[in-house]
């Protein structure tokens, strides 16, 4: 019988960018959070001679060929299993394609955790954990944080995951333009803005290009960040059946913690690692190129963050990722329906949801086994 399990979305409470490595990439630290908006993924799956994969999808612009993220993740874990396999991958998309949420990486976790579903019914063992964050790694920089949900702590160029305490389940709209925003090219525009030859980037004063801390700097004050606004306590467990996995980052992933969560929909900064967080001014540094690209984007951000009546006011509101997509998160159900509300008198397009704990991320996820 097919499998079908939800593919959750992220948002970033924070992203810094450091220095380019000299495998390409960025470094980067950043906050991920997993939202209980998703797609469906169904597989079907069964030993065979050789391996064949088919993917299809409700959007047709979701890949259908080796390209797909999915196809990516199953492929590389039969050949980590030794097990050729006939296989059946539908995703059933509600979320934007490209949007700087992470459907398309979710989508490869979800794959993986169908496949592993389908050969269990074979007597065909999973993998074990530090391989399932190996393989995540080389299929995209934001994938292993689908094996761990909740609130995560990104390093690396982002593979590099430690779970932290999460923040208490709170409302979130997503602003979904109409605009495609590159990652690559955001990144390129990153470097020509901080590596200038000569003199401050048009547009940044030369007081402003004085005081612009390096990227190093950007890294290390992000960590602060999260470490101000989780504080220290032992680090909190892995999901069961995801196995430990050492980020590397002792001082700040496996030493961080939080606050108990709150116990209703109300926001309290007494409780609340999001407002300790948020009161850190944390940013993300693709804002800067992105806004600059596509100042209707700005404007979407200070569409969610203000109404001018404090008590619709965002907690936090900012780019996801390199976007396009944009979120606010709110204190209130009635804060969001505003928000929502702003948008669609701009005609913007919104989706509603909230923040998804780690516990509950697998539990729902786990509620569709078997269709």
């Amino acid at each position: 019988m097919p499998t079908t399990v939800r593919s959750f979305s992220k948002i970033n409470l924070g992203l810094a960018i450091g220095p380019s490595r000299p495998d390409g990439f960025h470094a980067l630290t950043t906050c991920y959070q997993t939202l209980d908006a998703h797609d469906l993924v169904t597989v079907e799956a069964r030993p065979a001679a050789a391996t064949v994969i088919r993917i299809t999808s409700s959007d047709n612009r979701v890949p259908s060929d080796a390209t797909n993220t999915a196809w990516k993740m199953t492929e590389r874990a039969l050949n980590a299993l030794k097990t050729p396999a006939a296989i059946h991958i539908h995703i059933e998309k509600r979320l934007p394609v490209q949007g700087g949420i992470g459907a398309g990486s979710a989508n490869a976790v979800a794959a993986l955790i169908g496949l592993e579903r389908e050969l269990a019914a074979h007597r065909i063992s999973a993998l074990p954990g530090p391989e399932k964050f190996r393989i995540a790694a080389e299929v995209g920089s934001d994938v292993a944080l689908f094996l761990v949900g909740g609130t995560v702590l990104g390093v690396g160029r982002g593979e590099q995951v430690s779970p932290l305490p999460d923040i208490p389940p709170t409302e979130c709209v997503l602003a979904l333009p109409d605009i495609g925003v590159s990652t690559p090219q955001a990144y390129r525009d990153w470097d020509a803005l901080h590596t200038q030859p000569s003199g401050p980037a048009p547009g940044l004063s030369l007081k402003a290009a004085l005081t612009t801390p390096d990227a190093s700097d950007k890294l290390a004050m992000l960590s602060r960040a999260l470490a101000s606004a989780f504080g220290p306590r032992p680090p909190e467990a892995m999901p069961a059946g995801v196995g430990a996995h050492s980020s590397g980052v002792t001082a700040l992933g496996g030493d961080l913690a939080g606050n108990p969560g709150l116990s209703s929909g109300s926001v309290d900064e007494r409780q609340n690692p999001l407002l300790a967080l948020v009161r850190t001014g944390i940013e993300n540094d693709f804002e800067e190129v992105v806004f600059r690209q596509y100042p209707s984007l700005g404007n979407i951000r200070r569409i969610l963050a203000d109404s001018g009546n404090p008590e619709d006011a965002a907690v936090c509101a900012a780019l996801s990722g390199s976007g396009s997509a944009l979120f606010g998160l709110y204190g209130t159900a009635a804060a969001a329906e505003a928000a929502e509300a702003r948008l669609s008198e701009a005609g913007i397009r919104s989706l509603r949801t909230r923040t998804l704990p780690r516990d509950e991320y697998w539990r729902t996820m786990d509620e569709l086994r078997g269709g």
